[in-house]
């Protein structure tokens, strides 16, 4: 038997999580709704209980919001899959959501239809957008010369190359983000050859400006 995916929302809305849950329970036997939290701070402490194979967050949570509770998570595993859930669909919120490492972003007005094929797709390692937020981003893409869409800088980037970038922004050198992210100082280097090939920024001080400037990390 196959084993199912394990879930955590986090919505400060009940009504939210409890359509989720019963949509999920009534067309998804493969999902297991594994906590759901009111705010990001509870969306954290379930986590360290017991990772979930993928994560719900509402972007517009009190306590933590979903950007800060999501940063936070991935800090503690850069690995983890998050979904970022919201009223919005405007470019920038979309945009600073998966620069900050979401594998995926569903409106709330459709979510209801698409949570079980996003979270098994996110959950397969690919990202999952509404089609509203992906009929966004593939209107604001630049082309290229025979006519298909640019990839966004933000876009090129694995989680563990994100989770990174963040660290190098708030000014870690290699051995402390070996040590953050459970990784060898050589397995570091090597992400950061690719990051620097990516995003064709080869300086420690424009990777830290870059950092700061999309929002991944703090002044």
């Amino acid at each position: 038997m196959r084993k199912k995916i394990r879930v955590i929302l986090a919505d400060d809305h009940s009504i939210v999580i409890e359509g989720l849950k019963a949509v999920l329970k009534k067309t998804a036997p493969d999902i297991l709704v594994a906590g759901e939290a009111r705010d990001g701070r509870r969306a954290l402490a379930l986590a360290r209980q017991s990772p979930a194979d993928v994560y719900v967050f509402d972007i517009s949570m009190p306590v933590l919001n979903g950007l800060e509770t999501m940063e936070r998570l991935l800090r503690a595993d850069s690995g983890a899959k998050v979904i970022m859930l919201s009223m919005h669909d405007d470019r920038p919120t979309v945009e600073k959501a998966l620069r900050a490492g979401a594998k995926g972003y569903l409106v709330k007005e459709s979510a209801a239809g698409e949570i079980a094929r996003a979270l098994r797709i996110v959950h397969g390692g690919e990202r999952y957008l509404s089609p509203s937020v992906s009929a966004l981003l593939d209107a604001a893409a630049p082309c290229s010369r025979d006519g298909g869409a640019i990839n966004h800088e933000w876009s090129l980037l694995t989680a563990k190359e994100t989770a990174i970038v963040r660290l190098i922004g708030e000014g870690l050198a290699n051995k402390q983000i070996a040590v953050r992210l459970s990784i060898r100082s050589g397995t570091v280097q090597v992400h950061r050859r690719n990051i620097a090939r990516k995003l064709d920024i080869h300086k420690q001080t424009d990777l830290v400006r870059y950092a700061i400037r999309e929002g991944l990390s703090k002044p």
